[in-house]
């Protein structure tokens, strides 16, 4: 257990002091308008101590709790996702001057930002990105600057929501690899602590000037039996190892046109998603035409626009844009990044104002092809999604 160490409440609020004494803009969970959404924090108490929520397809409630935790919820509303890649960011300003037009480029001055209490299913939707927006020849500046400067404090997930499945997915309860420092909040006979452990330069750097204890082995295996409970209660599950097959296959199932039926092709899932990061430019003007801006805004595969080109759009019906974007977040983005575009969250089952279940599609899509091929292959074991 070297390295791991516990600290008390007091301590807590010491690590968010450093933060800020360091410069960083501590963003972490809070309630606001009765959902714990992400917000800049200065103590504990902006924290959501003692709230809990109730997340269904279609439904979400915060509610109390009978203990003191603060991260006592599944997860926040928005992931990191619009502090790392705003939904509307200044690209460019041209200026008419009696000289001339001049154009400057926008250069993000936001303060260092530490992300506080981030979900492991949202500590992958970072590192998604990072490979996606930074990985790759083609650099998104704007992001990787705000990336380079931020500092990533996880925690445990103790109590999943009804819509989470990241035990499927290997994102969580537990946090993986890129966190700087990940926290376990433990409530027992011990009294109310949190185990902390550092996964970078960075994090033991901030860790070193806290006042800490070692982790004893109750400490260890408490945090241990927190992962296991929550990983027992994840309110729904996914198959993962025939994704990539089973989508390409079911390209022409009728139960995308189920879908469409149901689907109001709001963009929630889309919004919400922590991976997606599908955008468009937008060109505005002042109403003396002597500035001229460009912004990068989020768009979605779900607008009828987004797949429009010079002969008209490329996905016409909902059920033709809900399978591009089911297929290419569960087969396709493997294949074109290496790696699944779900990270287990559940935010697209709780926002969808129709209730639309990807486990559940996914498992009819299953079931489908199993039917077809029964009479060739003969039964399949049965499903085990949701």
């Amino acid at each position: 257990m070297a390295g791991r160490r516990t600290l008390d409440l007091e301590g807590l609020q010491s690590l968010i002091d450093a933060l800020r004494d360091r410069g960083y803009r501590v963003v972490g969970p809070t309630v606001r308008d009765d959902a714990v959404v992400l917000a800049e924090i200065t103590t504990l108490q902006d924290l959501p101590g003692g709230i809990g929520d109730e997340q269904q397809p279609g439904h979400y409630r915060t509610r109390p709790r009978d203990d003191g935790a603060l991260f006592g919820f599944a997860t926040t509303v928005q992931s990191a996702k619009p502090v790392l890649f705003p939904a509307n960011e200044l690209l460019w300003r041209g200026t008419r001057s009696p000289s001339g037009f001049e154009v400057s480029r926008d250069v993000p001055d936001d303060a260092p930002v530490a992300l506080f209490g981030i979900r492991g299913c949202d500590l992958a939707a970072v590192g998604i990105h990072d490979s996606v927006l930074v990985g790759r020849p083609a650099v998104d500046a704007h992001y990787a600057r705000r990336r380079d400067r931020s500092l990533l404090i996880a925690v445990t997930c103790s109590t999943p929501a009804g819509t989470c499945f990241c035990a499927s997915m290997g994102t969580g309860p537990r946090p993986g690899d890129g966190a700087d420092l990940v926290l376990t909040e433990l409530l027992d006979a011990e009294g109310h602590r949190f185990l902390i452990e550092s996964e970078s330069p960075a994090g033991a750097d901030a860790l070193a000037h806290l006042v800490t204890t070692p982790a004893t082995a109750a400490d260890q295996a408490a945090a241990d039996e927190v992962v296991a409970t929550a990983t027992a209660h994840m309110g729904r599950r996914l198959r993962t190892d025939d994704l990539h097959d089973l989508l390409y296959a079911s390209a022409e199932s009728p139960r995308w046109s189920d879908v469409a039926e149901r689907c109001l092709a709001c963009t929630n899932c889309t919004m919400v998603c922590p991976t997606c990061f599908c955008t468009s430019v937008e060109d505005v003007s002042d109403l003396s035409g002597d500035i001229d801006e460009r912004h990068r805004v989020w768009d979605s595969c779900f607008s009828l626009e987004y797949s429009r080109l010079h002969g008209g759009a490329v996905r016409t019906s909902t059920g033709a844009r809900y399978r591009q974007w089911l297929t290419h977040k569960l087969a396709a983005w493997p294949d074109q990044f290496g790696m699944s575009g779900c990270v287990g969250c559940g935010r697209c089952l709780t926002w969808c104002p129709a209730g639309i279940d990807l486990t559940a599609e996914v498992a009819a899509l299953r079931e489908e092809l199993a039917h077809r091929e029964t009479s060739r292959t003969g039964p399949r074991p049965p499903s085990t999604d949701h």
